[in-house]
């Protein structure tokens, strides 16, 4: 029912997080996965742990906007033409709105919005588009949605994926084109820790508290793409998904 098997899959951040336990997950169901994100290391360990297929990476900084087609030519030219797109890359700013700047706004929404929407424009083109069509997932962000004091960039950016997904979905249709979005509450990844690392023990307890089912895994979310990217979703598109653990209904 989820077979995914030669179907070629990009995903984007997929070093770590969400975007690892994508790719790892997505692998098992037969895809061949095009790993991207910056730390070469990472990406190979990370390619390791993928079933058996025909899988590639590139370390790439996906906000160099110039090199993202010839990686797409490249990756095409290597495992075939592209089935399925997940853009999982992004980064996460606490920064008080009156400290903010354009250059922070820049690079937010360069690497959550910017540079994922033209991953799904270039691999659109006939010439790297399976014949069978594609499923694109955006991952979002539940705090797209609701805001936060200090994230006035990262909600922005969060909540722009959430309206261009509707668009996209719209004019891509026709190509057989399915495009959705997931707003994930609070995940268990590096970045999570990180973040929990520098809060009073008080603050994680209550943010705790906030997840009536608990933290989220990425294992969570990647189910999820899992079946969006099949064909028992074949009828979805435009849409914004949450799984936040009941977060968002408190």
């Amino acid at each position: 029912m989820y077979n995914l098997e030669n179907k070629n899959i990009i995903v984007t951040g997929a070093s770590s997080g969400i975007g690892k336990e994508t790719a790892i997950k997505v692998s098992e169901y037969g895809a061949n996965i095009i790993l991207v994100a910056r730390n070469k290391e990472k990406l190979k360990k990370v390619l390791n742990k993928l079933k058996k297929g025909n899988h590639i990476y590139f370390s790439q900084d996906i906000c160099e906007l110039e090199a993202i087609e010839p990686l797409i030519s490249e990756a095409v030219k290597q495992t075939g033409k592209i089935s399925g797109f997940i853009h999982s890359a992004g980064i996460e700013m606490t920064i008080p709105f009156l400290n903010m700047n354009t250059d922070l706004y820049s690079k937010l929404f360069c690497t959550n919005v910017i540079a994922g929407f033209e991953f799904a424009r270039i691999i659109s083109k006939k010439k790297y588009l399976s014949d069978t069509g594609a499923s694109y997932i955006f991952i979002s962000s539940i705090m797209g949605i609701l805001g936060e004091k200090g994230k006035v960039g990262y909600c922005s950016s969060k909540s722009a994926i959430i309206g261009g997904v509707r668009a996209i979905a719209l004019e891509l249709a026709a190509k057989k084109i399915r495009c959705n979005c997931i707003s994930p509450g609070i995940v268990q990844t590096e970045m999570t820790k990180t973040i929990f690392n520098t809060l009073p023990e008080s603050s994680v307890q209550n943010i705790l508290r906030q997840h009536p089912l608990g933290i989220g895994d990425p294992v969570d979310v990647a189910h999820l793409c899992i079946y969006l990217l099949s064909s028992l979703s074949k009828w979805i598109t435009g849409t914004n998904i949450i799984i936040d653990g009941g977060y968002s209904i408190q």
